[in-house]
């Protein structure tokens, strides 16, 4: 059973949505958000990352970066760029990408959802990351950002969604990196609760991305909840901004890394070692190697890819989480032989979205003369579920997903 809430959504006006409308705070760094924001002043990034607005000496987690992005957020309402509807909808929100489309219902899920394991994890969450996104919630009063959820296909709210989208949306724009979002509003009440009732029947909801932003906006509930002790479940805060996806619609990319030495090996003895644990072919293509299945990885060093597949014994077929493909390049590879004991915090270890393309992969290994770049194989919303479904975590970033939520086209306030 899974609880979907409508929303009265604060939102951009039609004629600059394009402009507001901002990729997710986490996907950059401060000097970037910056160079993306120029002079947009609609930008969603004066909310989402405030500090651009502020000195560039200043600690990005100091509470008045947090009071920075409030007074942003009010600001644009009062400006009118942003408004709040007048009563409480779902949303649809369609993303076409390379025309694939991907279409989801916006609302809210709940956060006893989320503590009751109806709301699925995969994946485990830093406190530093998770306390700066509880300063962000709480001190804006609003989840500005969507959580990313998926379900198992379902005909019923399929039907429906075809149905309305042959309505004109609201929102229609073609974003800076040729990918299209899409809006409409659904605001008929018994619609609305035709797809609620319909999510009360299906057994359970999956994070796809957006951990740390669910954890978040949880602990930012229950803080409220401790607050107000006679909380009677209904107030919004019990709820947190959502946008939930098929299954069928999604799309993984690879999610590559780049280790910046060979942890004192000689290329000898690095090639030795990793050939005890896969079968290594040099790669004679004009392109980079992008594998084609599972356990298959390429491997740029010294100017050169190689293909890798990981040998039997190096995995056990029947363990979820060990036959996933990060899963024996960490254990095989990364921390036997070139030392990467925690991906999560090791900073010899970076991890690059195949958005980039793996032309960047050689770049960044040319340009450090030492290292080496692995591509990896994109992992099955399948095993996502079936790990998550198990109460199992997934190795640190398993998964990329494209196209990105943009963030700003709808805002939960929490009261």
């Amino acid at each position: 059973m899974a609880i979907l809430k409508p929303f009265a959504a604060v939102r951009p006006r039609k004629d600059i949505a394009h402009k507001v409308a901002a990729l997710p705070y986490d996907v950059m760094n401060s000097e970037e958000a910056r160079e993306i924001v120029g002079d947009n002043e609609y930008s969603f990034l004066h909310v989402d990352k405030a500090e651009i607005d502020l000195d560039r000496n200043i600690n990005i987690y100091d509470k008045i970066v947090y009071e920075k992005a409030r007074n942003n957020l009010y600001e644009m309402i009062n400006r009118g760029v942003l408004a709040k509807d007048n009563k409480k909808c779902l949303y649809i929100y369609r993303l076409i990408m390379d025309g694939i489309e991907q279409t989801g219902i916006v609302g809210c899920a709940s956060i006893d959802d989320y503590l009751n394991n109806e709301i699925k994890k995969h994946e485990h969450t830093r406190e530093e990351k998770e306390q700066d996104r509880i300063n962000h919630v709480d001190i804006c009063d609003a989840n500005t950002g969507p959580i990313f959820l998926t379900y198992k296909y379902n005909n019923e709210i399929n039907g429906i969604i075809k149905s309305w989208t042959e309505k004109e949306a609201i929102y229609d724009f073609l974003a800076e990196d040729n990918i299209r979002h899409m809006v409409w509003i659904i605001d008929d009440e018994h619609i609305i609760c035709n797809i609620c009732n319909i999510f009360k029947n299906i057994d359970s909801v999956y994070i796809a991305d957006g951990h740390h932003r669910s954890a978040s906006a949880v602990k930012v509930g229950l803080k409220r909840r401790k607050e107000n002790p006679n909380y009677t479940g209904e107030e919004e805060f019990n709820f947190f901004l959502s946008v939930l996806f098929p299954h069928s619609d999604l799309r993984i990319m690879d999610y590559n890394r780049i280790v910046k030495d060979l942890n004192g090996l000689s290329t000898e003895e690095y090639m030795f070692r990793v050939s005890e644990k896969f079968n290594v072919n040099i790669y004679e293509g004009d392109e980079p190697y992008k594998p084609s299945c599972k356990h298959t990885y390429g491997m740029y060093l010294g100017g050169k890819w190689y293909e890798l597949t990981a040998k039997k014994g190096t995995y056990d077929p029947c363990n979820l989480v060990d036959r996933l493909d990060a899963s024996i390049l960490q254990n095989n590879l990364l921390k036997p032989i070139l030392g990467i004991e925690d991906p999560r915090t090791d900073n010899r270890v970076d991890f690059v979205g195949g958005i980039r393309g793996l032309k960047e992969l050689e770049l960044r290994i040319d340009n450090q003369k030492d290292g080496a770049a692995f591509s990896m194989y994109p992992t099955d919303i399948e095993d996502l579920m079936l790990i998550a479904d198990a109460g199992e975590v997934m190795p640190p970033k398993s998964t990329w997903f494209e196209p990105k939520l943009r963030s700003g086209l709808f805002i939960h306030t929490l009261r």
